[in-house]
């Protein structure tokens, strides 16, 4: 039988095989008080901007980019395979002091950077450290996020630089002097929204989740999540479902989340019966939703309401029906799942203590306060230092929720590590963001993708989701949508569409490639745990996840959904309950059973009736829901002709 100790090794290997930001350095030898220092001190830096305000946005982003990329190359090694050697090579903690030099030379010479250079023009000097400071950065963000974003920020700069040569969608061109100042040096690339938003809302955030997990709050939201569900027809699937949404929203990454909730929540789901590529498709599946649930989303919502100009109070508001399309979606496709299977929910004995879980319901007062803040229009900063010093507070009143001096001087560098590839990420996407704003590449994309679409809206849907698919392989959630959002957006924006809506498109199905195949990163680490096929996990898990292929195409052509147009109280009601009966229908296509097991002829009509039933039309839903209810009592009727025969030949 595995140890706990054997396990928690199973669990590290998965981590660093299939996300990238978790192949650091195990032993840091002599130098690891200097991690602990700075990523200390990054941290408290943080907090205090939080409590008294930030500074410039060009001071506040060198600091945060500064002190990360300097842990970068402290903690991260040149090649994945060296993560077990002793100490730092001298020229990573070279690299280290340079990138840390590079980000302090724009606040010793900010005054003149941002009034004399842009006038004057920049020294040489200023050429040489922006140059060096792009390198550092994209070769950091390949150690601790991996090449993909790397490429995309590469070709970016390349089509800065020899956009003249170009067709079609060419431009003058920069020299690399000018393109290198415009995007180390000023506040619209590099230290442009994404890193802005990094260096005061998405570390506060990130912190507040590592806070969750070394107090073992996060633990407690497992516990309640398989006490309300686990009881029930495939509850410790439906529990897995609801916690690894719960937690997955603060981490900000579905691959970590797929391994740190899966680690506990997939053996769960295989003892119960589930088959292993299911259980470890449930889990990639909510982790991956995680991201998308309000009131964090992945720490994406914070710059989606920069972009969008929308209140971020009113963006959680938005989100939520989409979110809860999602996850119902998947506890569906797990219902069924579990009907086919005869898999039944635990018993009372097996459940977590009501009695223990009631005397803990404080442990939900941080949650409850970071919700309460942001729905009351207090800013993100506000809210995440007030849940912060609250879960920090009540973690002293249980002695294992207790941390010791130690324990909080270690959750300080835990939380400047666990921010690590967030920065480098929001960083790198600046140069992409930068790059196509300056150049006007996004239009150019928007007006190809028209083009090839013959301007018809269904297809220019269908080819914008292809490329937040593409463009979302991973990438972790924040870059994912900045990337998205300024390259695969436009095209949408050319119609007549909700701007909040065309980003809650590309959104999601930039989130939604860590399930699909063939790099489903989510999918990948679930299956490890699972010991289950991995490509048969992400088609599965793309089953369960059906409804963030789905919805999006509603909420751009009937924007109800997103609470946006006519979203009247009745609409919005019929719009939901045609929605979650289309998501049933679906859902119980893709799992092969709904009353009893669907045969290929019923398959074809639960889709077309989900379809239907999700259609922005009343007259077309009422045709869904028309043929769902006949569908429903054929399935009825030959389930009971089917227990009869069954009878007849038990007797």
């Amino acid at each position: 039988m595995p140890t706990k100790e054997n396990q928690e090794v199973d669990k590290r290997e998965l981590m660093k095989k299939y996300d990238k930001e978790s192949s650091f350095r195990t032993n840091l030898g002599p130098w690891g008080w200097l991690t602990l220092i700075l990523g200390s001190a990054l941290t408290i830096f943080q907090l205090y901007t939080a409590y008294r305000g930030a500074y410039v946005s060009l001071i506040q982003g060198a600091v945060h980019l500064g002190a990360a990329l300097c842990l970068v190359y402290l903690l991260y090694p040149i090649k994945s395979s060296l993560t077990a050697k002793r100490g730092i090579p001298w020229y990573d903690v070279l690299l280290a002091a340079i990138a840390l030099y590079t980000n302090f030379y724009i606040i010793q010479n900010y005054e003149r950077l941002i009034n004399e250079a842009i006038i004057f023009g920049f020294s040489y000097m200023d050429q040489y450290v922006a140059t060096a400071g792009i390198l550092l950065l994209l070769e950091a963000t390949r150690r601790v996020v991996g090449l993909p974003i790397v490429i995309i920020a590469m070709l970016a700069l390349l089509y800065g630089l020899f956009g003249n040569y170009i067709p079609v969608i060419g431009h003058a061109g920069y020299d690399w002097p000018t393109l290198a100042t415009k995007m180390f040096f000023s506040s619209s690339a590099i230290f442009g929204i994404p890193i802005q938003i990094s260096s005061t809302y998405i570390f506060l955030f990130l912190f507040f989740g590592v806070i969750l997990v070394k107090t073992n709050i996060g633990q407690f939201f497992n516990d309640i999540a398989l006490r309300l569900t686990g009881r029930y027809t495939g509850g410790t699937a439906k529990a897995a479902v609801a916690a690894s949404g719960l937690q997955g929203m603060v981490s900000g990454s579905s691959v970590a989340n797929t391994v740190g909730s899966g680690s506990f929540t997939i053996p769960m789901m295989k003892n119960a019966g589930f088959k292993p590529h299911f259980a470890a498709a449930s889990e990639a599946a909510a982790s991956t939703g995680g991201q998308l649930m309000p009131p964090i989303m992945g720490a994406a919502a914070f710059i989606m309401a920069s972009y969008t100009g929308t209140p971020y109070n009113q963006i959680i508001v938005i989100a939520i029906i989409p979110a809860l399309l999602y996850f119902s979606g998947v506890f569906l496709g797990t219902h069924f799942e579990a009907r086919k299977q005869n898999i039944r929910g635990l018993t009372k004995e097996e459940l977590p203590d009501i009695t223990n879980l009631m005397k803990r319901l404080d442990l939900f007062l941080p949650l409850i306060i970071i919700i309460g803040f942001l729905l009351a229009g207090r800013t993100p900063t506000y809210a995440a230092l007030f849940a912060i010093v609250t879960a920090f507070v009540i973690s002293f009143l249980r002695k294992d929720t207790r941390m010791s001096i130690k324990g909080i001087i270690k959750l300080l560098e835990e939380g400047a590590r666990v921010a690590l590839p967030v920065i480098a990420a929001c960083a790198t996407a600046g140069i992409i963001a930068g790059t196509v704003t300056t150049t006007g590449l996004g239009p150019k994309i928007a007006g190809g993708i028209i083009d090839l679409a013959q301007g018809q809206f269904f297809l220019v849907m269908f080819f914008t989701m292809i490329a937040c698919i593409i463009l979302g392989m991973g990438l972790p959630t924040t870059a994912n949508y900045v990337v998205t959002a300024t390259m695969a957006a436009p095209a949408l924006l050319a119609f007549d569409v909700p701007v909040i809506a065309v980003h809650m498109f590309v959104f999601y199905f930039g989130i939604v490639a860590d399930i699909t195949p063939p790099v489903c990163l989510a999918a990948y680490a679930g299956a490890g745990i699972a010991g289950a096929n991995p490509m048969k996990t992400g088609v599965t898990a793309v089953k369960l996840a059906i409804a963030a292929f789905i919805i999006p195409y509603i909420f751009v052509s009937n924007p109800i959904l997103l609470l946006q147009g006519d979203a009247n109280a009745v609409n919005v009601t019929i719009s939901v309950a045609t929605a979650l009966l289309g998501m049933a229908s679906i859902s119980a296509a893709m799992i092969g059973y709904y009353v009893t097991k669907v045969n290929w002829f019923e398959r074809v009509g639960l889709i077309a009736a989900g379809v239907l039933l999700v259609y922005p039309n009343f007259i077309i839903s009422l045709i869904g829901l028309a043929l769902f209810a006949a569908l429903t009592i054929f399935q009825m009727v030959r389930n009971k002709q089917e227990s009869r025969s069954e009878m007849r030949a038990t007797n």
